[in-house]
């Protein structure tokens, strides 16, 4: 770790800070100082502990160990209204603005101003207006509607609302992540003012570098949920030693052995995506997998993985290309026809969007398969149980009790029962988005192993993970995406975790 000897009070003083959910430990001893007047950036990979952190400051999160010290009192914030009363506010990635209020009342929202009971919205309006020129928006009216503005525009608004709390740090997730170039370039020099001129501190998080470099001070950079360098200096910070940094972990994992890449020579094209876009998040994406490859997505949370896997599957509209199983185009934006066709999605949101938390394993398992089991539009429950019971057992899906609720099984054991409903299916292409998201450590072998065996069974497989690792460890073939770009195709192989994140973060094609 690169410390220097820094003399000088922080504002902010986080120490050996803890926090553990069931089956992972998030944070594991993390330490961040930030001074009054300077911006700090805070890097690592996807589920280095950046966010855990940050909800920790935020009041979101209580921690289970360590201290926090606010201007040289040690503090508890166990709210975000008590983070609020401290002065830390926190701007997250998706703007938590409200389209249907206008301007003044996201601003003051939770903190109107009021006499008596009563609003009093003149006066709310007039503060509006000095928090936008503080903010050099004067353009903004306080009676404006929020969801007629662009997303700078929230973003402003998002800001002068940390302001009308009076607050002396403020925490940007990606707040870039949604700006053109322009944009971008008017929230650094908002941020360059609040920073030399009202001696705020700002927590920027990015995995943009050449923002790192133009907009930072210092670098604390999280890996694996600990502190690993600080007071790195962002102007002179080499990008070798900021990955080096960031990458370098022990193998956690037992990944399966691949296949050999040859293999797929002579094996059929199941999923071909011709010049697929979206018109949105990525554009000109082009990749094919044969039958019995496993290809993986690589990129960083913004980058349009999710969203090209959901394009495929029918569940985003396409805006241009095209996406053909076996063959045969599939009509754009239709799920019905990609399930017919042959396709499973196992989605990132696995509890909201993947599972019905309150029925029963067998129901869950034979969602996608009711035409099967259903007789004059009745449904046989004793055929859903039999064809339920099977792949549990196949799955080793613990506890074997097709009649529990989903919702009380363990992560890696509901996303168990989210596989055996497309083997039911008898898909021939698997999509799986982040399939170990909110697996425990144990269990994630086990999950590798079943994709695995599920490839060598035939199954096409595309696989998204906001690990590098765990892209590279699952996948014959890697697909590398930067800012809705596809900027790399090759064996996963041939590639190392360093030179993955040296294509995402710098954009360079390979």
């Amino acid at each position: 770790m690169e410390i220097e000897e820094d003399h000088t009070q922080p504002l902010l003083h986080m120490r050996g800070i803890e926090k553990t959910f069931p089956g992972v430990k998030a944070l594991d001893g993390v330490d961040l100082d930030v001074h009054a007047g300077e911006v700090h950036c805070l890097l690592g990979q996807n589920g280095a502990g950046k966010s855990t952190m940050i909800k920790v400051l935020s009041g979101a999160y209580h921690h289970d160990s360590g201290t926090i010290t606010w201007k040289g009192e040690d503090v508890t914030i166990d709210s975000p209204v008590r983070a609020l009363e401290h002065g830390i506010a926190t701007m997250y990635q998706e703007l938590d603005v409200v389209d249907g209020l206008s301007v003044a009342e996201n601003i003051f929202l939770g903190h109107e101003l009021a006499r008596g009971g009563f609003s009093r919205r003149s006066a709310a309006a007039s503060r509006t207006r000095e928090l936008l020129a503080r903010l050099g928006h004067q353009e903004i009216s306080p009676h404006q509607e929020v969801g007629t503005l662009s997303a700078a525009g929230k973003q402003i608004v998002s800001m002068a609302r940390a302001l009308s709390r009076n607050a002396q740090l403020i925490v940007m997730d990606e707040p870039s992540a949604v700006l053109d170039s322009e944009e971008v370039e008017n929230l650094f020099r908002v941020t360059r003012d609040l920073v030399t001129e009202e001696d705020v501190a700002i927590i920027y998080i990015s995995h943009r570098l050449e923002e790192i470099r133009e907009i930072g001070d210092r670098i604390t950079i999280l890996k694996d949920g600990q502190t690993v360098a600080t007071n790195l200096n962002a102007k002179t910070a080499s990008t070798n030693e900021i990955i080096n940094h960031m990458t370098g972990r022990a193998i956690e994992y037992v990944f399966p052995d691949r296949r050999v890449a040859t293999h797929f020579d002579q094996a059929p094209v199941v999923l071909e995506v011709s010049d697929l876009s979206d018109g949105e998040r990525f554009s000109g994406v082009n990749f094919r997998v044969r039958a019995g490859e496993v290809v993986g997505l690589a990129g960083l949370v913004g980058a349009g993985r999710s969203e090209i896997l959901e394009t495929i599957y029918g569940a985003r509209p396409t805006a241009r290309g095209r996406v053909t199983v076996s063959g045969k185009a599939l009509r754009s934006g239709s799920v019905a026809r990609a399930v017919k066709a042959g396709m499973g999605l196992c989605p990132e949101e696995r509890k909201a969007q993947g599972l019905i938390l309150d029925d029963a394993v067998y129901r869950n398992v034979s969602l996608s398969t009711f035409s099967r089991t259903a007789h004059l539009g009745w449904l046989s429950e004793h055929t859903e149980k039999k064809q339920a019971r099977k792949y549990v057992d196949d799955l080793d899906i613990r506890p074997h009790d097709i009649d529990r609720m989903v919702g009380t099984l363990s992560g890696g054991n509901q996303q168990k029962v989210v596989l055996a409903r497309w083997l039911l299916h008898e898909c021939n292409i698997l999509l799986l988005d982040e399939p170990s998201r909110g697996v425990d450590v144990g269990a994630r072998t086990e999950v590798y192993r079943l994709i695995r065996d599920l490839a060598d069974a035939g199954l096409a497989v595309v696989v998204v993970s906001s690990e590098v690792e765990e892209v590279l460890g699952l996948s014959d073939t890697v697909l590398v995406i930067s800012e809705g770009r596809l900027v790399h195709t090759g064996p996963a192989s041939s590639m190392t975790e360093h030179e993955v994140l040296d294509l995402v973060m710098e954009g360079s094609a390979a």
